[in-house]
């Protein structure tokens, strides 16, 4: 019985590769190559016809997609693993910080990444470039303030909400900002990225970024 996860090094199915090997199931990677846009190609859109990763296929050959979605799915299907928290209280708020980022952060990336698919002309999409960037650490400061838990980002402890602000808080080209204004989520970062299940996952992912570089 195994997982199939479709995604690529440094891609959105990070987070779901370290869900994968908190649970503790057996998966296989096959890679989707953006560089090549390798997720544009026929084969990989009978698989996902968003032409996007990650997609998951389960051990009963059920097709999910959307990180976040494949992240609860997991969470809900696995529950000895304790990606979700039991306690009401703490699995609302692990909820509301998960689908804030997927919601309100994610989406800059696109902007920040590519704002020519956003602007007719060079000189406005470097503009938005910046504008995108602004909103990133607005909203990222939102997340730092509310982290409630000392590393994580709940007081109960672990879940599956910390897997997804240590892998979206790496992209934007925020390497010099982030350290001098989000100790709280650097710390929850190399927390989850020296976790004994999740290292080698995030050390083949992010061999240049390594839990030392945020103690």
């Amino acid at each position: 019985m195994t997982y199939i996860l479709y995604g690529h090094r440094r891609s959105g199915s990070l987070a779901v590769e370290m869900a994968l090997a908190e649970i503790g199931v057996d998966y296989q990677v096959r890679d989707v190559d953006l560089e090549a846009e390798a997720q544009r190609d026929d084969h990989y859109a009978s698989v996902n016809p968003q032409r996007k990763v990650p997609a998951l296929v389960t051990p009963s050959g059920e097709i999910l997609t959307e990180s976040v979605a494949i992240l609860l799915t997991l969470g809900q299907r696995h529950p000895e693993a304790k990606l979700l928290p039991e306690d009401t209280a703490e699995r609302s708020q692990a909820l509301r910080w998960l689908l804030f980022i997927a919601t309100e952060i994610y989406p800059v990336v696109e902007m920040n990444d590519y704002p020519e698919r956003f602007s007719p002309t060079g000189e406005s999409a470097a503009a938005l470039r910046e504008v995108a960037r602004s909103i990133w650490r607005e909203r990222w400061l939102l997340v730092e303030r509310e982290i409630a838990g000392d590393p994580y980002v709940l007081r109960s402890g672990f879940c599956l909400t910390d897997i997804y602000i240590a892998v979206v808080s790496r992209w934007a080209q925020q390497d010099t900002w982030r350290p001098a204004n989000l100790p709280k989520v650097e710390k929850l970062t190399a927390a989850v990225a020296a976790r004994s299940a999740t290292a080698p996952v995030w050390s083949r992912h992010r061999p240049d970024v390594t839990p030392n570089r945020f103690d």
